[in-house]
């Protein structure tokens, strides 16, 4: 798994989504990993900033993650506070905020679409996202208009259901999505 960086655009099929074709565009596919309510904070209290690969705890994430590590060319994790952030990313404290009660904390569309933009987000040829209906529609809504392909190979499913199919898309090797050879 590599680090969000430059790619080259390309114009083959790599693969199929429910019978469109997926046009490369340059570095393969990208994994939207939705955060989650449980935090590192709440087991460790006085621990200071983390990681966002290890600020969430809950096994919604952790299952999530497996995927993207599995299956992810680059990922990064989708929070209602801070918007698109890599792996890496510093969680200087707990926090409590979600795309479900809009706050003003919530990150906002015009910022999402920003990241996308900053992060070069949309060069990805397939975006890959995890988490349920309201992750769908902020994931849709920030890459509206990019050309990158979105996927969401468990959409309706309850969280118990997604998550067991989650589990075997990583230990059967089928992410859920056909993708051609190299992509995914």
């Amino acid at each position: 798994m590599e680090a969000v960086g430059d790619g080259v655009a390309q114009d083959s099929v790599i693969g199929t989504n429910h019978g469109e074709e997926i046009m490369e565009r340059s570095d393969g596919v990208l994994v939207v990993v939705p955060c989650g309510r449980r935090k590192v904070w709440q087991r460790s209290p006085d621990r200071g900033p983390a990681p966002a690969a290890e600020a969430y705890t809950g096994a919604p994430f952790v299952v999530n993650r497996a995927y993207a590590d599995r299956f992810g060319d680059a990922w990064v994790i989708l929070s209602a506070k801070y918007g698109f952030v890599p792996p890496d990313f510093e969680i200087p404290v707990p926090y409590e905020v979600t795309f479900d009660r809009i706050t003003p904390e919530v990150v906002s569309m015009t910022r999402l679409r920003e990241q996308v933009a900053e992060q070069r987000l949309d060069r990805f040829t397939v975006v890959v996202g995890l988490g349920g209906k309201t992750y769908r529609a902020v994931v849709e809504a920030a890459f509206a208009g990019p050309a990158s392909t979105l996927v969401f190979p468990f959409a309706g499913l309850p969280i118990g259901t997604a998550m067991r199919a989650v589990n075997r898309a990583v230990a059967s090797g089928e992410p859920g999505f056909e993708a051609r050879e190299g992509i995914a």
